[in-house]
């Protein structure tokens, strides 16, 4: 079992890791998201931005629902029992 969580909290770092990323590159308006790297960056982040963005539309040209993906994952890292 220690294997599985130890797997799951690697994952979920990682997880973050590239959201924050995909956070950092929207600051940069000369980003084409069709090539690549970028285009997969998008394919692997959105579909879990997209439940967040569901929930709290963008307020005033902001997009806040990353920062509650970013915590969502953080509590679930908190939870997950730790390794050996």
């Amino acid at each position: 079992m220690p294997f599985l969580t130890n797997t799951l909290s690697v994952f979920v770092s990682i997880y973050i890791a590239l959201l924050v990323i995909r956070i950092l590159l929207t600051w940069f308006p000369t980003v084409n998201w069709y090539n690549q790297p970028f285009s997969a960056l998008s394919q692997i982040t959105d579909p879990y931005l997209n439940v967040f963005r569901s929930i709290i539309p963008p307020l005033g040209g902001m997009d806040f629902s990353p920062m509650l993906a970013i915590l969502a994952l953080q509590l679930l890292a908190g939870i997950l029992p730790k390794g050996i």
